[in-house]
């Protein structure tokens, strides 16, 4: 069986070479990516003429415009640098089928047997080399046995590992710990230093990156800083100043005292850098991706003809979605018209399905928003977004009583009419009222989208006293401030007389919620009865930051 090999790719400017392919070379002077970080704009990424300047990522953006006068500044879209390193890791397929994300900047390959198509593990770095070149994308690269030495060497590749803080006192500090490490190191390399020759530690490839020879690992890391190791930044500073700055300081000491003094999470680093522990590279699964394509053989434009076409294409992608396990939630038509445009619709399901049936007619009320012009010559329908559809046991059966398959076509038909009518007014525009424990009238209920969410289960809770129909926002009534219920008010520009009045109903506001609507303190309620027979419900506001007097809150049935 082949050496494990493993390949890390870092892209260090990522998320300003990202901007830069998007604008397509609209900016051509030095560029940073800024973020909100702690109330503060910090640089996440910056392109290489931003670099030129002496910017650093992770400086403030005040400190990096007072040295760069003319810095073009962006805000940082973490959704889109996700999406697009997605595609960087479509792409790093061509390599191995084993491909993972590496953080938010940077790919792991597991390369073991992929090397030799390439002719060799040079060849198929500089093939990655050129490829981002071609992209406009800079990348550092390491290649070693186990997945944590890659990742040190195409970070830290080069560099030295400098002291926290300047002085002598941190070599004085340490000086008998470094001289028992390489005491250890000297030990373990007498095996050559004695008139043999020594190994070949790491190849370079040219402005790529750096190859741990198979079996080097140990000589490849041990100059890097311990920071190579993926530690925290806290646990790095502790070692720096124990003058521990060098990952070879780290192999040469017990692992009893590492483990004891700077936790287990140091001594797996370095157990999975040097090969002791595994470490695997699990590839992310690519997602499931539905759609079906029907090219006619001469154009078309009778809805007749795209309904003919629909149920050839319907059937088709249902089936796919059964054998997935899925149904489709948000669907997309295409129409692909003879002179190089496109038409397209997007329909909304208010439950997921993979029901031809059910599906089609929501179709059909589409079709018409499709503009044939001088026909259709292709047909694409795609699923947006599918979801999962656990398996139910179906109605009918010998054991399921009629209220069972009642509740469940009830249910069926109720999503239809959901879907109907989102199919014409949106699926946002549909909305259904649920039950909320509060003694406070308006919050008695939440609004939730009927399309994603589900009835509410069992009965309302019942108020101390009914409630009206209609129920609005507080409008003002013209009568006395006086806690007494008038017999004369005005209201909505007309005169109301009082017949009757049942109450008062009092209500506190929620003195630990900061509610503008019920700055108007402690609320007496009646239900009132006008002499032309319409029922109110009116309260007298006490008045708390606000003045007193009386308002309508709804109407009864």
């Amino acid at each position: 069986m082949p050496h494990r090999r493993i390949l890390s790719l870092w892209f260090p400017r990522l998320g300003a070479e990202r901007i830069l392919r998007a604008e397509r070379g609209g900016i051509a002077g030095p560029l940073a990516v800024a973020e909100e970080v702690s109330n503060t704009q910090v640089i996440s990424a910056l392109n290489l003429a931003a670099s030129a300047e002496g910017l650093q990522a992770g400086q403030p953006l005040r400190d990096a415009h007072a040295m760069c006068a003319g810095l073009v500044v962006r805000p940082r879209n973490r959704a889109a640098e996700a999406a697009f390193l997605a595609a960087l890791r479509r792409w790093a397929g061509k390599f191995s089928p084993w491909v993972a994300e590496a953080g938010e900047d940077g790919l792991t390959i597991d390369l073991t047997g992929c090397a030799h198509l390439f002719g060799s593990e040079a060849a198929l770095m500089e093939t990655a080399g050129q490829d981002c070149a071609e992209m406009g994308l800079s990348v550092r690269m390491g290649l070693a046995d186990t997945l944590g030495a890659a990742w040190a060497l195409a970070r830290y590749a080069g560099e030295e590992a400098a002291p926290e803080r300047s002085g002598d006192a941190i070599d004085q500090e340490a000086r008998a710990t470094r001289a028992r490490a390489q005491k250890r190191q000297s030990v373990k390399r007498r095996h050559w230093t004695r008139g043999g020759a020594a190994p070949q530690l790491q190849a370079v490839v040219p402005q790529l990156g750096r190859i741990a020879e198979t079996g080097q690992a140990y000589g490849a890391l041990a100059p890097l800083p311990v920071a190579a190791l993926r530690l925290d930044s806290a646990t790095v500073a502790q070692l720096n100043r124990l003058g521990l700055r060098r990952i070879g300081d780290l192999l040469g000491q017990p692992r009893a005292s590492l483990a004891r003094r700077f936790g287990q999470g140091l001594v797996l680093r370095l157990d999975q850098a040097m090969g002791s522990a595994p470490e695997p590279v699990s590839p992310a699964r690519s997602p499931d991706h539905f759609a079906v394509r029907l090219t006619l053989p001469e154009p078309i434009g009778l809805m007749e003809d795209l309904l003919a076409g629909v149920d050839r294409m319907l059937p088709r992608l249902c089936a796919r979605l059964e054998a997935r396990g899925k149904g489709a939630r948000v669907l997309r038509l295409e129409a692909h018209r003879c002179d190089q445009e496109m038409e397209a619709v997007t329909l909304g399901l208010a439950r997921a399905s993979r029901d031809p049936a059910r599906i089609r007619p929501l179709l059909e009320m589409k079709l018409e928003q499709i503009d044939a012009g001088y026909g259709i010559d292709m047909l694409r329908l795609e699923v947006l977004q599918a979801e999962a559809i656990h398996a139910r046991t179906p109605a009918g059966h010998l054991q399921a009583s009629a209220a069972a398959r009642a509740r469940q076509e009830d249910g069926t038909a109720l999503e239809d009419l959901i879907g109907r009518l989102g199919a014409r007014l949106g699926m946002e525009a549909i909305t259904r009222y649920h039950p909320a424990e509060s003694h406070i009238p308006e919050k008695t209920f939440t609004v939730q989208a009927a399309a994603w969410s589900e009835p509410a289960a069992g009965d309302w809770p019942r108020p101390p006293r009914p409630r009206p129909l209609l129920l609005w926002r507080p409008e003002l009534v013209h009568a006395p401030d006086v806690p007494q219920v008038p017999e004369q008010f005005r209201w909505r520009g007309r005169d109301w007389a009082l017949a009757e009045a049942e109450g008062p109903e009092r209500i506190a506001p929620e003195w630990w919620l900061e509610d503008p609507e019920w700055r108007s303190g402690v609320r007496d309620y009646w239900v009132v009865v006008t002499d032309c027979g319409t029922r109110l419900w009116l309260f007298f506001a006490h008045g708390g930051a606000l003045s007193p007097g009386w308002f309508c809150h709804g109407s009864f049935a």
